[in-house]
């Protein structure tokens, strides 16, 4: 079905591939939280009544129900979330609701910055997982090889679970990060030919010319 939304952006082969995740959310921790490393002022809702980087919320903070993203026009949000360096991921932490208004699943993307709600639909996700009813966090396992060198992530919340509208209060992840690895930069330098570093031959005109340079 195509939508026509006017969507808001705040400051986020067809394949039947994906990875479904129909078990529910496991508990929680805070080891390997990498909160600290969310580039959290570059965060980017689409389609929400709110800012991007309102979600991404330091773990004491993450039952909090004052401040959430709600969807505008419709029942569908996509959020981009870049990250400060390189991350493996084992897992994305959610809290959403209530009840209808929880999402029905959530699609994954890594490193796919130009996401938009035009060519979501063509792009294959790198997984897919249905999202839980509940008040607390959510724990949704990632496979780590479909994210084990991620700059950004993209989130795609397609359908509430009947409601008009979706709602987000807390998105987090569980990884390991690493500095981005910047490229090498390989400098080539121009070799000059010295005269004085050659043979010197006498030809028979009595002229002197540098060693492998006669015709």
């Amino acid at each position: 079905m195509s939508h026509s939304h006017n969507h808001h952006d705040h400051c986020g082969d067809e394949s039947h591939d994906h990875d479904h995740d129909h078990d529910h959310p496991q508990s929680t921790g805070t080891q390997d939280n990498i909160f600290i490393h969310i580039d959290r002022p570059h965060v980017v809702a689409l389609n929400a009544s709110g800012e991007g980087p309102e979600v991404i919320k330091p773990w004491d903070k993450r039952l909090d129900e004052v401040v959430y993203l709600e969807s505008d026009a419709d029942d569908q949000m996509i959020v981009r979330i870049p990250f400060t360096g390189s991350v493996k991921l084992r897992a994305l932490l959610l809290k959403t609701g209530p009840g209808d208004q929880t999402p029905s699943k959530v699609s994954v993307f890594a490193n796919e910055d130009d996401i938009d709600f035009d060519n979501v639909s063509d792009k294959p996700a790198a997984q897919e997982l249905i999202v839980a009813q509940g008040r607390e966090v959510g724990e949704y396992a990632l496979k780590p090889a479909k994210f084990p060198n991620v700059s950004s992530v993209t989130l795609f919340f397609p359908a509430s679970q009947g409601a008009d509208n979706i709602r987000v209060y807390y998105v987090g992840f569980l990884g390991t990060w690493s500095e981005r690895k910047r490229d090498p930069v390989i400098t080539v330098y121009e070799s000059h030919a010295n005269l004085a570093d050659h043979e010197k031959i006498r030809g028979n005109d009595g002229g002197v010319a540098a060693a492998g340079n006669l015709n």
